[in-house]
This record gives C-alpha cells, structure tokens and sequence, in this order.
C-alpha cells in the first residue's frame, strides 16, 4: 500500500502501526518519527518564516474567513507517487488541510481513497487509530495499540493523588492573542485530577481575553502554543510581554505556570497524548511518570513569565 498523510497525528498512527514503509508522502511538520523526515513533502507551509503570533494569527484569521488557507498541495507529487489512501482531517482547517483541499488528488487514477480522522476527544483518539487500522489491513495492531494507550491512562489515573480540592487549570493554545485549548486538552486535564477552565473537552480552541483569565484566576497554567515545541515556547516567552494583571494570578504567585511541547504532547490526536497527560501530572503534582525516553525535555517552569 502506498499512503500519504495529510495531518502529523495520521503520521504518528500510521507508523506506529508499523506502516512506515508505506508512508510515500507527509506534511512539511511531520517531524515524528525522526525516519518520516526523509519522505516526500506533500503538503507544503506558504506563511513567511519567523512571524510573531500576533502576526501569524491574523494572517490565518483572514485567510479562514476567507474560505482558504496556508497550505499548499503538491499535486504534481501526488501523481507521481499514485498513492492508495490519503488521510486528512475534519476537525480543523486553519491547522491542517482540509478534506476539501484535496479533491483534485480524489481524480488521479487509479481512483484514491481519502480517510477523513475526526478525533475531538480521547475516545475519538481511539477511533481515529483503529479506522487507520482498518483501511490498511492493521486492524489487530490498531486495536492493541488502544489497549495499551487505555492501559497506560490507568495507571497513570491510579498515581494521581487523592484530593478534595482538585486544581484549576488553564491550558493557552496560543499566548498573542491568547487562546484556550479545547477538542481533547480539557480532557487530559480532568483525567490527571484537574478541572480546566474556559473550555469543556470536545469543544473547539477559541480566542479569550486576558481579563477572561483574570476573573478565571486558574491554580495552574500551561502554555502549549499550537504547533510549538518546548525551545519554541521558551524563546517566544522571552520576546513577549505577560499582560497586565499576570503577577496577580494564583497560578503566577504559586509559581505554577509552566511551557510544554505542544507539538508533541498536546496538538496532535495521536498516540504521543498519553505522554502530555504524564506532562500534566509531573507538573501539578510532582511525580516522575514522564516515558518518552526519545524526548526526555517535554516541559519547564515559564521563568520569563514568572
């Protein structure tokens, strides 16, 4: 079979089905696992390198209201590589492409499938793997990765500790401005003992205000700038100002704000979630369950905010 992705999650899942060698085309951000770098970039970027995210975000704004995007399809790779499936997403179309971008490859022949991944929360997580699984003959594989991921999601459950007042956390999925994590994210925050606010799990990411996160005036906080790694967010950190009225809030007089690797553990709805769940646990509660062993630097106290 020969699949090209259209989303870094579908690369994670399918090469973790152990697909890899059948994976002929990826995305220009799908750096995971460090083998697919060496794969055809279908899926190209055409925002300027090196744009602050006041500026990317409004750049994409104007771009979805008006009906289109940052992202370019290859078709003349496509028709080179004749691939078999295409995987795209339906959730998002300002951070990924759309099912709809790739209709003219839905036209090459022989006649190419598309596997639209709508994952929004953990179950869909699950979901999205084991339809994977089934369109590419790795259904067996899908379904004992899910009795792992659950697995692991349980003892991580049983680690964390007993407690009348759970935390309140806010996860920012971009800092300029300022926007609330949504989809799976609030999720993972209740499954480690938290309760996130602003957002409820399986809602869309949305723009808030800082005088939203002032009368929210979380115990905790965790900047997850979508699409960041953790070296990404630290050095962003250094180049903005926190707003007016940060030093008052209960997560900054606790020294409880901290930078993750949202690329890695919180942006994408693939297997690698399970590992921003061990994030969100080692943080609010101090235990050392972190497991990725290829990235052992996934998060760290924001300083320059504190």
């Amino acid at each position: 079979m020969r699949i090209v992705s259209m989303v870094p999650s579908a690369t994670e899942i399918v090469s973790a089905l152990g697909l890899l060698d059948d994976l002929v085309g990826v995305t220009y951000e799908c750096n995971f696992p460090p083998e697919v770098r060496g794969k055809a970039v279908i899926v190209e970027s055409m925002l300027p390198q090196g744009l602050p995210p006041a500026e990317i975000h409004r750049l994409v704004s104007e771009a979805y209201r008006a009906g289109r995007n940052y992202f370019r399809v290859r078709t003349d790779l496509l028709a080179e590589l004749q691939p078999d499936l295409i995987i795209t997403q339906g959730v998002c179309s300002v951070c990924a492409v759309a099912p709809g971008q790739v209709d003219t490859a839905l036209h090459l022949h022989p006649p190419v499938r598309n596997l639209i991944l709508r994952a929004e929360t953990i179950e869909g997580i699950f979901q999205d793997i084991r339809q994977v699984g089934a369109a590419t003959g790795r259904m067996a594989e899908a379904e004992a990765w899910v009795d792992r991921l659950r697995a692991r999601l349980e003892a991580l459950r049983g680690q964390v500790p007993p407690t009348p007042d759970r935390p309140r956390v806010l996860l920012l999925e971009w800092l300029d401005p300022p926007m609330v994590a949504g989809h799976w994210a609030p999720e993972m925050v209740e499954w480690v003992g938290g309760v996130h606010v602003l957002n409820e799990a399986g809602r869309p990411s949305r723009t808030i205000t800082w005088a939203d996160v002032e009368a929210a005036d979380p115990d905790a906080i965790f900047l997850v700038p979508c699409g960041y790694q953790l070296a990404d967010v630290l050095q962003e950190l250094l180049h903005l100002r926190p707003p007016a009225g940060w030093s008052r809030l209960r997560a900054v007089r606790r020294r409880a704000v901290w930078a993750a690797d949202a690329n890695a553990y919180f942006s994408r709805p693939g297997p690698r979630f399970v590992h921003g769940i061990e994030v969100l646990i080692e943080a609010l509660w101090g235990l050392q369950v972190f497991s990725d062993v290829s990235n052992p630097t996934a998060w760290a106290l924001a300083e320059a905010w504190l």
